[in-house]
């Protein structure tokens, strides 16, 4: 293949040449993190190659070799040597055994050639020119090394006859070489036999040194096999809390386990010790490299307390990584601080499967849940103020204040223009609209009783559920009803988690939905103006956070949409860039929310369609626990103690129940995915139940069933899941969608429900059928189903266990999330904000003043 070195000379003003060193730092630093850089040479004065200067060049754009740490740590052969050493080093050949002398070599290119001297075995001495020793030195040297020019009061009879001299002058790295010519008479009749200048070939050297960095920086961009150094972990009985469990490992730093996972220094932003932002980059680096294994872990109808397919995920990549030395990357989604204050704690897993350090996974992480909140209520304040002013002021005074003067000029910015162009208006010159014009380019017309978009906060404050907003006077009387949902349920969450890049963000930011206007016409963020603003606060937010596993594995933390009115997955953009790291042989491990008659639903007709991605295996989690519940157990509820029916032994509660699990089966396979069953054993569960559920799951129609212990043993735990995961993996995969995108809203909420769900039929409220009229007229009927259900059961009754039959599914709204890109029905009433409980988890989390560490979180 062919290539092309691009050099270009950055000249130095020359007050900056004459000032101090920091100037000349400052442009070597600026140069060392530009991307489009790949090597640097120094061409300064002399007086300027100052250590401060030399060790500011990175090493892995060194041209000239002046950073000398790795050289003079005797690693020649892993860094450039300096064109002049080179040059030198070629013309003295063989040095073996010899004995060289340097004169006059000083500073960055002496301590170099001594380094590279003494690697090829010669025997090295060093002297300058007033040296008492010199004439002595001169007279039992091998090969002379001039390093400066040559006084008049020393004669070259004191160099011993037949030895080689080489001439190089200061200027060696600004390749400013003095030359010597050939026909120089020192004088003499017994001159030395050889008499070399470096001259052109140090030039030549250095151009050999450009060519040696880029086809390094080359091979840098190509994937590169891990070098991953696991993290041991020292199981205790009774199993500590996750709190303990995490502070009792110590990570590795973020930038030392992404650099063992292949990523480069220019792609990652670290946050502190623990956390990287992975910038996408990576995805035009790696866009030839071939896709890993791709795989979902999802759940039977879950227990209010949860079935641990998080805790799953991370058990599933600690054995195949840590264990079987198969690269592996989960992706998680990021937990709401609303659930983690509240009833369900933290989401980084659990016992010695977990994310770490666990209060920085689950407080924070990297702030891409505040940037969505000050992006989505960015958007909910400029509704109701364009309201406001459209209410109060004429067309002309709206015209002037949204096209302003300035400078004596008026013009319109791009958003504006792209109205204009929405609106059949192709003018560019403000001055030339017309009244009527102006008129629809200044009013948007806004329905405040059709307004969809809500302001959001991430904690659980049941009291926001309705509120009312324009009370104060300044409002002039426009008052209105609206609410606040909790973060993760905006859209903008959602937009998240399906992006495929930051255009296409910013695409899907614009086409979002947040009214109509009073011809019932739909009104976006693009029509408002807000779209860039919103693309800005979103920058950082659309890049995947790294972490890391209890046994040092990499996850990726990033997005994490409400899986009930959104798909409940992770973000697209992690797995995209997990599947290019990993390796063709490598596996990424990425969950559902709830259970998979919902997220597995949702991630295969919403993400994989989104993404583009076809799923390997589906690894199907189920509890002991959760299927007593089905089999006719009594309830479960969260904060209380279980019932004996769940600690003692009961084969047929667990016989009954795993009609769930068949179930749950059935539905993968209607997908063509092969789908292994992982029992995420408790200690409350006898090995007649754990081989009752297995017996059951293999024969209705799971690749493989195997009890997991990856809780109380981390990753070793894990072990027969990974190896049942890796040979599904090569199975035959038949992988389809459910349903065709063409066909009419309601028969695809109809597949869903009947296939999926086991209903009976569907019946929409008027209400409903006529939000399914209006969404088909205005064009959005080709879009994916999202179905707002409970999670508590197959049915719209949380209370009906097992397998329910025969119901009619009630869609009582139909609602829109264009920008994300899906019709989200309501079954039911469905709350877009928790609420706190009598006693949230808040009472047991604090903080020690002393320490700063954080207790009770689990």
């Amino acid at each position: 293949m062919k290539r092309v070195i691009k050099v270009l000379e950055d000249s130095l003003p020359r007050e900056v040449v004459e000032s101090p060193f920091l100037d000349i730092v400052s442009e070597i630093l600026r140069l060392n993190e530009d991307p489009n850089v790949q090597g640097l040479a120094l061409d300064l004065p002399e007086s300027l190659y100052s250590s401060m200067v030399l060790n500011a060049v990175k090493p892995e754009k060194d041209v000239d070799g002046v950073n000398l740490g790795r050289l003079v740590h005797g690693d020649v052969y892993d860094c450039l040597v300096p064109p002049t050493v080179c040059a030198v080093m070629e013309l003295l050949e063989d040095v073996g055994g010899k004995k060289v002398l340097l004169v006059g070599a000083r500073g960055a290119e002496g301590a170099a050639l001594q380094s590279v001297l003494r690697c090829e075995g010669a025997t090295v001495l060093s002297c300058h020119w007033k040296s008492p020793q010199l004439q002595s030195e001169l007279g039992h040297a091998d090969a002379v090394v001039f390093g400066s020019t040559k006084p008049d009061d020393v004669p070259v009879s004191w160099v011993k006859p037949g030895a080689t001299i080489i001439h190089c002058a200061h200027g060696l790295l600004s390749a400013k070489y003095l030359y010597f010519s050939e026909e120089h008479n020192y004088g003499q009749q017994n001159n030395p036999a050889a008499e070399k200048t470096v001259g052109s070939l140090a030039v030549a050297m250095r151009m050999q040194n450009m060519v040696k960095n880029m086809e390094r920086w080359i091979q840098s961009q190509q994937h590169r096999k891990w070098d991953l150094h696991c993290l041991k972990l020292q199981p205790l009985s009774p199993v500590p809390s996750d709190i303990e469990i995490s502070r009792a490992q110590s990570p590795k730093a973020v930038d030392v386990l992404a650099k063992e996972i292949g990523l480069l220094t220019d792609e990652i932003e670290i946050y502190g010790q623990t956390k990287a932002k992975v910038r996408l980059s990576l995805l035009e680096r790696l866009k030839d490299q071939p896709d890993g294994k791709y795989v979902l872990v999802a759940g039977i109808t879950p227990t209010p307390l949860g079935e641990g397919k998080s805790t799953v995920t991370v058990g599933l990549v600690q054995a195949l990584t840590a264990h079987l030395n198969i690269n592996s990357f989960a992706c998680l989604r990021q937990p709401s601080q609303g659930p983690t204050f509240g009833v369900k704690g933290g989401a980084a897993g659990g016992g010695y499967a977990q994310v770490i350090p666990m209060e920085e996974f689950n407080l924070h992480l990297t702030g891409d849940i505040h940037a969505i909140t000050a992006a989505n209520n960015l958007l909910a304040a400029a509704i109701d103020a364009r309201i406001l002013h459209e209410n109060t002021q004429s067309d002309k005074s709206l015209y002037n204040r949204l096209v302003p003067v300035v400078n004596g000029m008026r013009g319109f910015s791009p958003i504006q223009l792209a109205r204009l162009r929405r609106l059949g208006i192709s003018k560019t010159d403000p001055e030339t609209l017309t009244e009527e014009e102006i008129s629809r380019f200044v009013r948007l017309d806004i329905d405040p009783s059709t307004i969809t978009w809500q302001r959001v906060v991430d904690t659980n404050d049941r009291f926001l559920r309705k509120i009312t907003v324009g009370q104060a006077n300044t409002e002039k009387g426009f008052v209105r009803q609206a609410q606040f949902d909790i973060a993760v349920a905006s859209e903008i969450m959602a937009i998240l988690a399906l992006t495929t890049s930051l255009q296409d963000m910013k695409e899907r930011l614009g086409k979002m939905v947040v009214a109509n206007d009073q011809k019932g016409e739909p009104v976006t963020a693009e029509d408002l103006g807000v779209t860039g603003a919103l693309a800005v606060l979103m920058k950082d937010a659309i890049k995947p956070t790294l972490m890391q596993t209890l046994e040092g594995t990499p996850v990726f933390v990033h997005a994490g949409p409400f899986a009930n009115i959104a798909h409940g997955n992770s973000s697209v953009l992690a797995d995209k860039i997990a599947l290019k790291l990993v390796g063709e042989n490598g596996f990424v491990v990425t969950e559902a929310g709830f259970g998979a008659d919902i997220g597995m639903e949702k991630f295969f007709n919403i993400k994989c369609r989104a993404s583009g991605l076809v799923p390997s295996v589906v690894v199907l989690v189920a509890t002991v626990r959760a299927l007593k519940m089905h089999g006719g157990g009594p309830n479960v509820t969260a904060g209380a103690p279980l019932k004996k029916e769940y600690t003692e032994e009961n084969l047929q509660l667990v016989a009954d129940g795993c009609c769930n699990l068949q179930k749950q089966i059935q539905i993968t396979q209607l997908f063509g995915v092969p789908v292994v069953v992982a029992l995420n054993v408790f200690k409350t569960d006898s090995p007649a139940e754990v081989d009752l559920v297995c017996k059951i799951a293999k024969e209705s129609g799971a690749f493989d069933a195997v009890p997991c212990n990856h809780w109380s043993a981390g990753g070793r735990g894990a072990i027969k899941l990974a190896q049942a995961v890796e040979k599904a993996a090569n199975q035959k995969n038949s992988f389809k969608y459910l349903y065709s995108l063409e066909l009419p809203i309601v028969e695809k909420i109809r597949i869903i429900a009947q296939k999926v769900y086991g209903a009976q039929d569907i019946e929409l409220s008027p209400v409903a059928q006529s939000q399914v009229d209006r969404y088909t007229r205005q064009g959005f009927g080709n879009l994916p189903i999202c179905m707002a259900k409970t999670h508590l059961s197959l049915s719209h009754q949380p209370e009906r266990k097992g397998v329910p039959t025969g119901f009619i599914l009630p869609i009582s709204e139909v609602r829109a999330s264009i920008g994300a890109g899906f019709i989200y029905p309501l079954v039911g009433t469905m709350s877009t904000m928790p609420g706190l409980p009598t006693r949230p988890c808040f009472y047991d989390i604090d903080l020690d003043p002393i320490t700063e560490q954080v207790k009770g979180l689990f």
